[in-house]
């Protein structure tokens, strides 16, 4: 989809047609519509076409008077009401070439960056000035940033306390897509990161220092959500962590459970088995002793030896030596 926006009246009002002094924004652009473009912008082809690969990374280019700039900017995959373990957010190319007194910003899917961003600069940030335009859009980006993490960390908090009352598969699952949606944040900011260094250093793009000025700002707000990102995969990490060692403490709780039980139950077992079939029991031929009474001694021996068996588990664990 192709949008033109013109600076008229102090203000960027929607037009079906080119001007000087336009913003044209391409989301999911056709082939028709990049033809379009760069039949009236002249730009370079790969200008328009490499940000629409997913797996570019963040850089600038110049060549021929035109600049690019590629940068990554998140995107939520789902909607609130949808499945918790499919991944919420991820991060894709976004470019904004700049020709003449004109800006082109082009991505390969509909990103809230650009509606965001046009929201707050309508009237304050014509596309002539095209530094503080490119540099506002960035800014924009990195406070998305900012706030998508808030939300994840609101939610990984969540599913936290949910673990504490029980452990459950579907919530260390959820924890999982959080945990991905982290990595591919802080990767794309640190890229992101190098980029914003970058520029403030291209002698290219002839900067004031009111320009500067604004890719500070931009440059505060990158290195601030690196930060946090990088704070909440490592919290995250931890927790994964913990709760995996809680669930490998609880299996061994359970198996040395299972071991006493096994030792319990042995002893009356390994005395039994003594008497197997073809095995008589003592005293039962014996017509002055009688059988009667063999059984219950039997018992009674294996009574004696589970307590003393008990009494040495009993002692061990209050030595704490299982």
């Amino acid at each position: 989809m192709m949008t033109i926006y013109k600076w008229d009246n102090g203000g960027l009002k929607e037009t079906p047609e080119f001007a000087p002094s336009c913003w044209i924004n391409l989301s999911e652009p056709t082939t028709a519509e990049l033809e379009k473009v760069l039949s009236y912008a002249q730009v370079p082809r790969d200008f328009l076409t490499d940000p629409l690969d997913r797996e570019e990374r963040p850089r600038f280019e110049s060549e021929d008077g035109f600049h690019l700039v590629i940068v990554h900017v998140p995107y939520p995959v789902r909607g609130e009401e949808d499945d918790d373990t499919v991944l919420p957010y991820e991060t894709l190319p976004l470019g904004v070439v700049l020709f003449g007194d004109s800006v082109i910003t082009i991505c390969s899917q509909s990103t809230p960056v650009t509606g965001a961003f046009l929201d707050q600069i309508r009237r304050v940030c014509p596309p002539q000035e095209q530094n503080r335009f490119l540099f506002r859009l960035l800014w924009h980006a990195a406070v998305l940033f900012l706030r998508y993490l808030r939300d994840m960390h609101a939610r990984t908090e969540k599913l936290e306390d949910d673990l504490h009352e029980s452990i459950s598969n579907e919530a260390l699952l959820k924890l999982l897509t959080y945990q991905k949606a982290l990595v591919y944040f802080s990767t794309s900011l640190k890229a992101d990161n190098i980029l914003i260094n970058r520029l403030d250093h291209a002698r290219q793009l002839n900067m004031t220092e009111d320009d500067r000025d604004f890719l500070d700002d931009a440059a505060v707000e990158y290195q601030q959500a690196l930060e946090t990102a990088t704070i909440h995969a490592n919290i995250l990490n931890g927790t994964m962590d913990t709760f995996a060692s809680l669930i490998n403490n609880n299996l061994s709780r359970v198996m040395k459970w299972l071991a006493v039980a096994t030792v319990l139950l042995a002893v009356p077992t390994v005395i039994t088995s003594a008497f197997g079939m073809n095995v008589n029991l003592p005293f039962v031929d014996d017509p002055q002793q009688g059988g009667e009474w063999v059984f219950w001694m039997l018992s009674a021996i294996c009574g004696v030896v589970l307590m003393a068996v008990g009494g040495v588990l009993w002692y061990l664990r209050k030595q704490r030596v299982f």
